[in-house]
């Protein structure tokens, strides 16, 4: 099966300890097209980085031993490319096979199954809610019943928008809390009976060559189904300059917006509601470090959102699953980060947040995009999307922040909750 020139898909690489290889590196394909993950020794790095579909296999060896210093034989090469081509990691003919089947076989399907159910949260309809009860709300709902931001002469103000941690369920609990606490103290507001559809923003794990890709399927989930609001993706589709369903099947195993379902899920009980679920990549601003607002097909698609909003206002809520910074070994830097360090991440986490909170699009565009390559911010698009969406006169609200860390390694991935309202 050896792959002459072998070249390496676009794929989730992170730095692990395990058992077999000791220090590790873990190839996971977040499109979906391959069934699981694969580690392979740190040490193999090198011939890593050359699976660039130019070299042939001998020199890939000659040229990761001039890097190493330490002589790596074509033999062994070829090894790591035929177990990469067995799990569907190389760039080849075969793997574009599959693909097609299997982005077919998802077009074709009328639900998008709970792909984490039973892995990032439970899988069982009872325990899960429980959960979700005991775990995450119970520790963030206000004590006493008070509205938040009610005063004495006022009633609270109306929530229009939400930003909820993308993390598995399990580590961001008391994040999802914060959240989702203030998502159901205000579906309980006369002002938020009307709400009948959420607009559920994620970041995708998978390259994405277009800015926004949008789902029309039924989201399952183990609390029962959210079905697409057809209408209002239609009115997206027909005032965007691109196809906005051309990579739904990204949605496929993406979790960042299938955990904002499942809380959605919960606190809607037996009330009905639709969603449009909606991968926000922003094309190749990201990677020019660009505002949006400059590139035709993400503004044709951020103009078209905000009048589907505006021609429902009162009855559509947006929420992003969106999470902050990714440091430490885990994501490719030497060590972890120290005490110090860790206040100096969280403070400049919160200069992002302040942008945010204050409706600044791309004041918080250009704060995140400066330091993307080495804060890691996953959530740019999600949260650059809400705040283009959100009406003129809306204000931001800090509901929580914290810094989850591996207890083993010390990498860390930080989150925040935040509320917008008028």
């Amino acid at each position: 099966m050896s792959i002459l020139r072998p070249k390496l898909r676009a794929l989730e690489i992170i730095v692990i300890q395990d058992e077999r290889h000791g220090r590790a590196l873990m190839l996971r394909d977040t499109e979906g097209i391959a069934p699981s993950a694969v580690i392979i020794p740190a040490a193999s790095s090198a011939v890593l980085a050359r699976f660039d579909g130019r070299r042939s296999l001998d020199e890939i060896a000659r040229d990761a031993s001039r890097a190493t210093g330490e002589r790596v034989d074509a033999n062994q090469v070829a090894r790591l490319a035929d177990e990469l081509e067995r799990a569907w990691m190389l760039d080849s003919p075969r793997f574009h096979a599959r693909r097609r089947s299997v982005v077919r076989s998802f077009d074709e399907a009328p639900i998008r199954t709970a792909a984490h159910a039973g892995g990032a949260y439970h899988g069982d309809r009872a325990r899960l809610a429980d959960f979700i009860e005991r775990q995450c709300l119970a520790v963030a709902r206000p004590q006493g019943g008070a509205a938040r931001g009610a005063t004495a002469k006022g009633a609270a103000p109306r929530m229009v928008g939400l930003c909820a941690p993308h993390m598995d369920l399990w580590r961001a609990a008391v994040g999802y809390g914060h959240a989702y606490a203030a998502l159901e103290q205000a579906l309980a507001t006369p002002e938020l009976q009307a709400i009948d559809t959420f607009v559920l923003l994620g970041t995708s794990h998978a390259a994405m060559r277009r800015p926004f890709a949008v789902c029309e399927k039924t989201f399952e989930t183990p609390l029962g189904p959210l079905d697409p609001e057809r209408e209002m993706i239609t009115e997206l589709a027909d005032a965007s300059r691109f196809d906005v369903r051309a990579e739904q099947y990204l949605h496929k195993n993406e979790h960042s917006v299938e955990f904002q379902a499942v809380f959605v899920r919960h606190l809607l009980g037996d009330r009905a509601a639709a969603i449009v679920p909606i991968l926000c990549g922003l094309s190749d601003c990201q990677v020019r470090r660009r505002d949006p607002a400059q590139d035709d097909d993400a503004e044709s698609f951020l103009t078209a959102l905000g009048e589907a909003l505006a021609r429902r206002r009162g009855r559509v809520l947006v929420i992003a699953g969106a999470d902050l910074a990714h440091v430490g070994p885990r994501f490719g830097d030497p060590s972890p980060l120290d005490a110090r360090q860790r206040r100096a991440l969280r403070e400049r986490d919160h200069a992002s947040i302040e942008r945010a909170t204050s409706i600044d699009p791309p004041g918080f565009f250009a704060d995140v995009a400066q330091d993307l390559g080495t804060r890691r911010v996953c959530g740019l698009g999600p949260i650059y999307t809400l705040l283009r969406a959100l009406p003129p006169s809306s204000r931001g609200e800090l509901l929580h922040y914290d810094q989850c860390i591996d207890p083993e390694e010390g990498s860390i991935v930080s989150h925040t909750s935040l509320g917008f309202y008028v």
